[in-house]
Order: C-alpha cells, then sequence, then structure tokens
C-alpha cells in the first residue's frame, strides 16, 4: 500500500506559476519530449520551490494555464489571449505542436501579399555608378539685394531687408520653432550637421534613442565615414535607404542618400522608372518634382546647393543647372514651372522656367509658408504675412527685385509660425475678392482672417480667434468644414467645425469645438536631416477627411492612419515584408482604373517603394466596416480543431497539403499520417536541432524521419502524442 502512495505522490507536480498554484501529472507536462518540462523534472535544468515546496515558474500564469490545458486535452481555447503572447509562450517552454499551429493562425492573419488597402510595390533600383559628380560645383556670381525698408499699407509694395540678428527656426512646413540650428555656410560648401533637436525644445531631455547593437553599428559607420570621407557628414547613411518621397500628379520621385529615381504611371502599364540621377556625393536633403506638360523636371538641394535637371517623356535627362542659395535649403517646391527654395533665415530664391533666370533676394526671417494657386504666401518673424505672385514675372526689371507684396500684418505683431490659405469655390485666384487664410502664431494664437466681396478693395480682416494653445502653433489647416491646429507639446491637436453662410464663414452660430488629441511622433537623436521632410505626419489633404499619418517611433514597420476632424483611427498601415518605414507621404493619383484616388506612398530601409489605398481605406471607415473580413474560411479557433486532424512540419513546399491523422482514420499499421507543411517564413522558428528519441518511435512499416525544409539540416523536434502515433515520411505516402 505505501508503494502506491509514494508511487502516486511523485507522479504528483505541484507548480508555481507566477503566484498562482497548479497540480499536475508528470506524465501530463512530459508526453512531448524535450520540452522545458522534461528537462526541469528530469534535473537538467535548476529550479526554485517556494514555501511549499512547489516549483516556481516566473511566467504569466493565465498563458500557462492554456498550455497546460492544450497539455492536458489537447485542446485550446484562444477566445480570451492574443496568439502573438501565447505563441511567444508556448516556443519558451518548447510546445513544438502548440507552436506550429500558433504560427499557421498568425498567418492566416498576415500575407506578404498585403491586406486589402495594399496596392502595389516598387522593388529597390540599381544604384547609379559613382562618377565623379562634385557636391559643390562653381557657380556664377549670383547677386543678394538689398535696401532699407520701405514701410507701407497693407497691399502696398515693399522690400524687406534682412535684418542683422536672425532667429533660427525648423525645417517644419510651419517650422515648430525647434532651437540649435547651426548657421549657414556661405561658401557653397556644405555647411555642418544641425545640432540635435527634438520635436519640442523642452523635452529635449526626453529625447528617444533606440539603445541596441544597432548603436555600435552607427558609431563604427561614423567613424569609417570620418575616415573615408572627412568633408561628409560625420552620421553614416544607407545609401538604399528611402529619404524622402514627392508625388506630383502621376509621377513619384524617391530620393536616396546619393541619387534620385523616378516612376511615372500610364494608362495600363502601372509604375515605370523613368529617371535616375547620376551620383551625388553629398547627401541629399531635399527633392521637388514638378510633372506638368511640356517639360517633366525634378530638383534636389545638398546643404546649400540646389541641382535641377528636365525630363523627357522617353526618360532622357537634360541638366539646367546648379544653384547657390548660399544658405542651407530648408525647402524645396514648385510652383507652377517656377522652382522655390527657402530658409528661415530670410533667403528666397526663385528660378523661373521662362527666362532660366535664378534671384535671390533677402527677407525678414520667415517661419511658415503656403501656396494657394500661383500664389507664395510667407508668414515672417515680424508678424506680416507677404506673398509673391508666381505667375506674373516676379522681378521688378529696374532693380532686379523680387515683387514682394505685404498682404496683412498681426495685431499684436507676433511672429507668425503656421499658415494655411482656403480658397472658396468661387475663388480663382488670391487677386480675387473670396479668400481665408488661418495661421497660428508662437504665443499659441489662431487667428482666422477673411477677404469676402464685402470688403472688396481692401486688405483681409480679422475674423476670429482662439487663444487654446500654450505652445508655438506648429501647423494650421482650413478647410470648407474644419479648422485644424497642432502646438509643439507632444503635437497637441484641436480641431473646430466651421460654420458657413452661402460658402462663407458664419458667425451664427460660428465655429464649435470638435476635438482634442496629439499626434506623439518621436524622433531619433541621430536623425538625419532629411527625416522630417521624408516623415511630415500632416495634416494630408484639402479634404474633408483630413488626416494625420502618425509615426510613433523611428524605426518601425508601421503607420497609425487618423483622421484630422477628431483623431479616430482610420486604418494600420504595416509593411508587407516587416521592413522598417523610412519615409511616406500622402498622393492623389491619377490612375487608369480609377481617377483621383489616394494614396499612400512608404519608402523602406531596404531601398522599395510600398503603396496603400487610402481612399478605400477612407470608404471602410465610414462604412465602419472592418478591414479584414471573415471570408467564409475557418476563423482561428476552427482552425485549431482542424489542425487535430494532422500533423505539422516545416517544409519546402509553398502550399500546405493536408490530410487525417491516423487517431482519425483508424490504428491500421499500414497506413502513415501525412503532414501538413507550414509556410517558408516560420521555417527559421522551426529549425531547431532535437534529439528524436528511439525508443518513443513507435516501430511501423512506414516510418521514417519529419520532412525538413533545409536540406542540409539532419534532425530537428518531432512531436509526440501520447499514443505514439507513428511519424510519417513524404516518400512512403
Amino acid at each position: 500500500m505505501s508503494y502506491f502512495m509514494h508511487a502516486a505522490s511523485s507522479d504528483l507536480v505541484n507548480l508555481n506559476v507566477g503566484g498562482q498554484r497548479f497540480s499536475t501529472s508528470r506524465q501530463t507536462l512530459t508526453w512531448i519530449p524535450d520540452t522545458f518540462f522534461t528537462a526541469l523534472l528530469s534535473g537538467r535544468i535548476s529550479s526554485l520551490r517556494d514555501e511549499h515546496n512547489a516549483i516556481f515558474i516566473d511566467r504569466d500564469p493565465t498563458l500557462f494555464s492554456i498550455i497546460l490545458n492544450y497539455l492536458r486535452t489537447k485542446d485550446i481555447d484562444i477566445k480570451n489571449c492574443e496568439i502573438r503572447a501565447l505563441r511567444h509562450e508556448s516556443d519558451y517552454y518548447g510546445i513544438t505542436p502548440l507552436t506550429k499551429r500558433l504560427a499557421l493562425c498568425e498567418d492566416l492573419n498576415h500575407s506578404s501579399c498585403g491586406d486589402v488597402l495594399f496596392y502595389g510595390f516598387l522593388a529597390a533600383p540599381s544604384m547609379p555608378s559613382n562618377e565623379a559628380v562634385p557636391a559643390a560645383a562653381a557657380d556664377e556670381p549670383l547677386a543678394s539685394t538689398s535696401a532699407s525698408a520701405v514701410g507701407g499699407r497693407p497691399g502696398s509694395m515693399v522690400r524687406v531687408p534682412e535684418p542683422s540678428s536672425r532667429s533660427s527656426h525648423s525645417r517644419n512646413s510651419s517650422w515648430d520653432l525647434r532651437l540649435g540650428r547651426t548657421g549657414s555656410s556661405g561658401n557653397g560648401s556644405n555647411p555642418p550637421a544641425p545640432m540635435l533637436h527634438s520635436r519640442n525644445p523642452s523635452m529635449d531631455f526626453m529625447r528617444h534613442s533606440r539603445n541596441s547593437s544597432a548603436d555600435l553599428n552607427k558609431a563604427f559607420r561614423n567613424e569609417v565615414g570620418m575616415v573615408f570621407s572627412p568633408t561628409q557628414s560625420s552620421h553614416w547613411v544607407d545609401p538604399m535607404r528611402v529619404q524622402i518621397i514627392k508625388a506630383h500628379q502621376n509621377w513619384i520621385a524617391v530620393a536616396y542618400a546619393h541619387f534620385v529615381t523616378c516612376y511615372r504611371v500610364k494608362d495600363s502599364n502601372g509604375w515605370q522608372q523613368v529617371f535616375t540621377s547620376p551620383h551625388i556625393d553629398a547627401t541629399i536633403e531635399r527633392i521637388a518634382i514638378k510633372s506638368m506638360v511640356p517639360s517633366k523636371m525634378v530638383a534636389i538641394s545638398y546643404g546649400s546647393q540646389i541641382r535641377l535637371w528636365s525630363i523627357q517623356d522617353g526618360g532622357q535627362k537634360t541638366d539646367i543647372g546648379t544653384f547657390n542659395l548660399n544658405v542651407r535649403v530648408e525647402y524645396l517646391f514648385f510652383i507652377g514651372s517656377q522652382l522655390v527654395a527657402l530658409s528661415s533665415s530670410g533667403k528666397i530664391g526663385v528660378w523661373h522656367a521662362m527666362t532660366q533666370h535664378w534671384q535671390i533676394q533677402d527677407l525678414v526671417p520667415v517661419l511658415s509658408f503656403d501656396s494657394a494657386g500661383s500664389f507664395l504666401l510667407l508668414g515672417c518673424n515680424n508678424g506680416s504675412i507677404y506673398y509673391i505672385d508666381m505667375q506674373k514675372f516676379p522681378l521688378r526689371m529696374k532693380d532686379n527685385d523680387l515683387l514682394v507684396t505685404e498682404l496683412y500684418k498681426d495685431i499684436t505683431l507676433d511672429p507668425i509660425t503656421a499658415i494655411s490659405v482656403y480658397l472658396t469655390p468661387k475663388t480663382s485666384s488670391i487677386s480675387g475678392n473670396w479668400i481665408e487664410i488661418a495661421y497660428g502664431t508662437k504665443s499659441g494664437a489662431v487667428r482666422i482672417i477673411v477677404q469676402h466681396p464685402e470688403t472688396a478693395g481692401h486688405g483681409p480682416h480679422l475674423f476670429e480667434t482662439f487663444f487654446v494653445h500654450q505652445s508655438p502653433v506648429t501647423k494650421v489647416m482650413l478647410s470648407e468644414k474644419y479648422l485644424v491646429s497642432v502646438c509643439n507639446e507632444y503635437h497637441h491637436v484641436r480641431t473646430w467645425r466651421l460654420t458657413r453662410f452661402r460658402g462663407m464663414l458664419s458667425t451664427q452660430p460660428g465655429s464649435t469645438p470638435e476635438a482634442s488629441f496629439k499626434i506623439v511622433s518621436l524622433e531619433a537623436t541621430d536623425t538625419s536631416y532629411s527625416y522630417a521632410a521624408g516623415n511630415d505626419f500632416g495634416p494630408y489633404g484639402d479634404y474633408d477627411d483630413m488626416i494625420f499619418v502618425q509615426k510613433v517611433v523611428p524605426e518601425t514597420d508601421q503607420l497609425y492612419v487618423r483622421l484630422a476632424s477628431n483623431g479616430d483611427r482610420v486604418c494600420v498601415i504595416r509593411s508587407v515584408d516587416s521592413s522598417t518605414i523610412s519615409a511616406f507621404c500622402v498622393h492623389e493619383c491619377e490612375v487608369s482604373s480609377r481617377m483621383g484616388s489616394r494614396f499612400i506612398l512608404t519608402g523602406h530601409c531596404n531601398g522599395a517603394i510600398q503603396m496603400w489605398d487610402l481612399t478605400t481605406a477612407l470608404a471602410l471607415h465610414s462604412k465602419d466596416e472592418p478591414q479584414q473580413k471573415t471570408n467564409g474560411g475557418p476563423d482561428t479557433n476552427e482552425l485549431l480543431r482542424l489542425l487535430d486532424q494532422c500533423e505539422i512540419s516545416n517544409s519546402s513546399c509553398s502550399t500546405p497539403c493536408m490530410s487525417p491523422c491516423l487517431s482519425v482514420m483508424g490504428n491500421s499499421s499500414g497506413m502513415a499520417s501525412s503532414i501538413a507543411r507550414m509556410k517558408a517564413s516560420n521555417i527559421a522558428l522551426l529549425n531547431r536541432e532535437q534529439p528524436v528519441i528511439a525508443a518513443q518511435i513507435a516501430p511501423a512499416a512506414g516510418q521514417m524521419q519529419l520532412p525538413l525544409a533545409p536540406p542540409q539540416q539532419q534532425q530537428m523536434e518531432a512531436p509526440m502524442p501520447p499514443a505514439g502515433i507513428p511519424i510519417a515520411d513524404d516518400n512512403n505516402e
């Protein structure tokens, strides 16, 4: 009698998992060979015991209870747990049959072909040959005019001199007053790299950092860069990492570290690569593209240098020239056929397509800008809004000066740090009599100024003011229905719903607060100068459904698309190949199948471009439909029950093949169970060499080894159920 009591007690195992006690049998824990439990109970790994002599395991007790139930019954219930977390725990305990099943379930929700929003994929281009293309070419002498200030009422022509002391601001479209920018270089060479900074100057002590082995690699690369390229920036830049994406009509331009490539979509042929620039010694920092007829143009900037090409329909390129702004270019864009380069220090450069003339002028420090039709509006440090008409010849022929017109002056002379122009449907250009402008200031105020038919002949007048932000406003966007503002406190967003009467803003009942939320987006402390230009979070679109694109951390494979009106999540963009998203942009592209579709273009660390259908995402969100719907196939729980009828192995076969195991077909000695093969993405997880205990393999005529995916691998783990089901071989099927 004592013998049987001793045997029973020795088969009972008491466990303390994360503070919760479990009792089970040794047979339940060890029927699968070569697991954490077989090693624990055999003494191959050390164990801790609590005050009740129970073996202590420092893991999640909730997930362990699911795994223990699987060991008891071979059944699993995942209704109240996450598959990824359960798979991680199963992998920790070495429960290979369960791990394989959960891995297959995960594969059902992720495909290298993407989800319903995935639209297209462009592989990384070939790098151009490293020809001798100097980073700073010799430029023709460029005179910079200067004169004393001329005072005048709003609407008068002025030439604004550059003050002796210039404030330095950030490179954001609203230029959110980031501090710490270095001085500019006037000799045409690359200026020093900017000082490290965060999106909020008051949060420098909280900068995001990825402390991993990648930091050591970066340090090594920086040292190598200093040795082999001492004239360039000390930060090593991956040459195939996408830095910036810009798009115009049916063209997109992709900037890498040392070259630019352009794609276009035509008819039903899809996207085709039509242009690749020569190799540029310096690191490209800004790009701009214009795809209007008769000629397409693409421009890049590095330091103070600007290089411009013309592209013909057949892909032939013409090097128009290299220009010098004399200070670091912070923004580069086209307005019509004119190329504009801006610096927050007050420099503005314009290249006129008709006259092939490059003109530079000094202004007061420019903190923000926006374009409306052929007009460029500048928000400046002195509290004034100026504009330049690019459609007309923007030069005063007498003194070769840019025609800069003062449009409005803030009543408190508060520096204008963000600006947005809304042209009502009855307005053809800003020179008409129906325009609305929203702007934000350094003190946090948001104002709306209007010029309606009743104010024709006079400058815009103040319509409404909001004092809700306590930090400088970095972005504003004015549309037909909403006003959106962002300040630099973790990108705090405030939105208002506007009231209109016959298309004009109305004070009855006036604007209504709509939402308040934050767009947290961290930058690495060693980010490149082009990072902000390639990762601008928005808002995007002159529509009712304006969006933000939130990239939470610098090294991530997913983006959160949110409505600008209320912050609701529209969708989550996940890289189909799990590569890091290094740049993105939102663009409306006219494709042959669907005119006017909106897309999100993502550039990746491997040089590839992925496209996502934003129009479909917004349509599904408006209908409150999930992106992933059950298409008639088994759900996760149904799949797990079906997988109980077969064994799973990793194989080079791309399509899983499944047939019932012996427990379903009957234990006939002449029948071997087939094995369902898994996709190649999980082979790395499953190719662990584990010894197969010969005593546990029942002798049978059709018993061989488990098929392996890599031909060179000799052994792998073989899950053994309690009944000793024989393992089939593909050769004997």
